[in-house]
């Protein structure tokens, strides 16, 4: 079974790790939505540890932003994965996503 798991680091960023795939993805963002449920300012959520992506990851990082909104928080992607960045600049969203290094 695939998974995916987020959790706050101890510098306050969110860490992300496992498959971000249309068999992960609702689980995944129950999990976030506690920790969405407190933020302040800017908040970046690590890719590192992401082994997999498709379409719906894409999805669930679009639907991140729209509820950091909500908080009145930003979100910052750090460490995106080669293959969702692909993904990301074939749908033209990679400038709409707040990518960095």
């Amino acid at each position: 079974m695939n998974q995916a798991h987020i959790e706050r680091s101890s510098d306050g960023s969110l860490q992300v790790s496992g498959e971000l795939t249309f068999a992960t993805v609702t689980a995944l963002n129950g999990k976030a939505a506690a920790l969405f449920a407190q933020p302040s300012g800017e908040l970046v959520i690590d890719l590192a540890g992401v082994s997999r992506a498709d379409s719906a990851g894409l999805a669930l990082l679009i639907e991140w932003l729209r509820q950091a909104g909500h908080q009145g928080a930003t979100l910052r992607f750090s460490h995106m994965p080669a293959q969702l960045h692909s993904i990301a600049a074939a749908s033209y969203l990679d400038t709409v996503l707040p990518v960095s290094v």
